[in-house]
């Protein structure tokens, strides 16, 4: 239970009401009921402002006036809302403490105030810092380094050598540090696995969905920087770089070796793959089920896939396609002398 005024100083909200108005929860601006707090994020949903039963309602200056609740004014609503509904986050945790079932190696280093749960496994000369949350059947091998604060989920898998930093979180099944995808054919069609000799480094605040694959680099690591957030079912080839504050949606994979900038964002199924390394510079936007075959050097939204050809023929449509405006100029242009002609 947190006071209206208590939730304002914690936002750093400037606050139109009572001050003393107790909330209990949190809710939509339709849906909630008194004792609720709610947010006004987009304009689609000011129609029902004027008649929500909240008691208080985060939103921006420009609608304060119509707000009949306590109103606690910020600049960005959706961000404030996403900080307070932290406070009402009550999802269970594993007691204090290393569950007896639990195998922790002789050689490991566990921090303070840590939580390991059922059945989970910590391998040899790991490194598990303070506060660090291990669900039940996780798996930790050796040589890895788990950041403080950090949060490993059920059933996730982490191999050897793998390094996390602090206050991350990996969901349910996770797989981290897998052998990347690497073999080469020898002209016998034999196909020869090379060995994955790197690892991977995750940095700080960083989140990864459930069943997500993140594979181990072939010679050098593959790298997570911080605040980057990976959904479900997202595959991250090995050697691949994804940079800090990007975010790739669910069922997105990324092929080996591919480097994706800074605040970037791969939407939901899209496809990065081609021939040699890609990069995306930073602040580039993927829309959902796009296939980037090819690197993106300027900053921007891509959009973007065809039906399945020859290949060939395929690559020669995308040339094509891509200069579909210009040509679409030069005949605008032309029509124009044309009918310039016509009128002489």
């Amino acid at each position: 239970m947190y006071t209206v005024g208590q939730i304002a100083d914690r936002l750093a909200a400037s606050l139109v009401g009572d001050r003393s108005i107790e909330i209990n929860g949190i809710a939509s601006i339709q849906s909630a009921k008194p004792g609720q707090i709610t947010h006004l994020s987009g304009t689609s949903y000011q129609q029902y402002l004027p008649d929500t039963d909240a008691s208080a309602v985060i939103l921006k200056e420009a609608n304060a006036a119509a707000c009949p609740a306590a109103a606690l004014i910020v600049d960005d609503p959706y961000v404030a809302y996403a900080q307070v509904s932290q406070l009402f986050n009550h999802k269970p945790r594993i007691p204090l403490g290393i569950h007896e079932t639990a195998f922790i190696d002789a050689s490991a280093n566990i921090g303070s105030e840590v939580r390991i749960g059922p059945f989970v496994s910590v391998g040899a000369e790991t490194v598990i810092g303070d506060g660090v949350e291990i669900f039940d059947h996780a798996t930790v091998a050796s040589a890895c380094s788990i950041g403080k604060n950090s949060i490993i989920k059920s059933n996730v898998a982490i191999a050897h050598a793998v390094r996390i930093g602090d206050q991350c979180l990996i969901m349910e099944g996770s797989v981290v540090g897998s052998d990347g995808f690497g073999y080469a054919t020898a002209h016998t069609g034999e196909h020869h696995a090379i060995a994955q000799l790197g690892s991977v480094e995750i940095g700080n605040h960083v989140d990864i969905g459930a069943k997500a694959t993140i594979d181990r680099g072939a010679l050098g690591d593959t790298i997570i920087e911080d605040g980057v957030k990976i959904d479900d079912q997202v595959h991250i080839g090995h050697n691949c770089k994804v940079g800090k504050r990007s975010i790739i949606c669910g069922c997105a994979g990324l092929a080996g070796s591919v480097t994706v900038g800074e605040d970037c964002m791969i939407g939901g199924g899209v496809g990065i793959a081609g021939t040699g390394p890609l990069h995306l510079v930073n602040g580039v936007y993927v829309s959902a089920m796009t296939f980037v075959s090819r690197s993106i050097t300027k900053p921007g939204i891509y959009s973007g896939h065809t039906l399945h050809s020859e290949n060939s023929k395929w690559r020669r449509n995308m040339t094509r396609l891509n200069e579909l405006d210009e040509l679409h100029k030069r005949i605008r242009q032309l029509e124009r002398m044309l009918d310039t002609q016509h009128d002489e």
